[in-house]
């Protein structure tokens, strides 16, 4: 289960990932690692505080492989915006009564149905117009299906 939107089933993908070798590439700038979404950039109290939840409900992501922020050079952990992202959706489903567990599922499921989802509508667009029919029962060409 992986998207470009977050993918609930690959507790690694809501990981940590590899910025050094960008950073020490000098070619990355402040404002371009700002508008990246998978930056970390906030540590556990401003992430807390922006998702409106305890310090505590964060670290029990982490504990759950859930959400697992990079750390610091001294072991602070600092959140991405995509992880924050992934986080507030598990926040929403805590509040509708699901477990963790339940809600890792669903969002592993809402991430698998808008990743088809894309590669339909990038197939669809591949095929052009002709293409567009062939899922309301017409074949490639437009004619009616028997």
């Amino acid at each position: 289960m992986s998207s470009d939107n977050t993918s609930a089933s690959d507790a690694e993908g809501h990981g940590a990932e590899d910025h050094d070798a960008a950073r020490s590439s000098g070619g990355d700038d402040l404002a371009n690692r700002l508008d990246d979404p998978d930056y970390p950039s906030y540590t556990t109290g401003q992430a807390a505080e922006a998702l409106g939840v305890q310090q505590a409900f964060l670290r029990s992501l982490d504990t759950a492989r859930a959400v697992r922020p990079q750390r610091s050079a001294g072991g602070h952990r600092r959140y991405s915006r995509r992880q924050l992202q992934f986080a507030l959706r598990v926040r929403e489903l805590f509040d509708q009564g699901h477990s963790l567990t339940s809600a890792l599922r669903i969002l592993s499921l809402e991430d698998e149905l808008a990743a088809a989802r894309n590669v339909i509508t990038r197939l669809r667009h591949q095929l052009g117009p002709r293409g567009h029919g062939a899922h309301r029962g017409q074949d490639s060409r437009g004619d009616e299906g028997e």
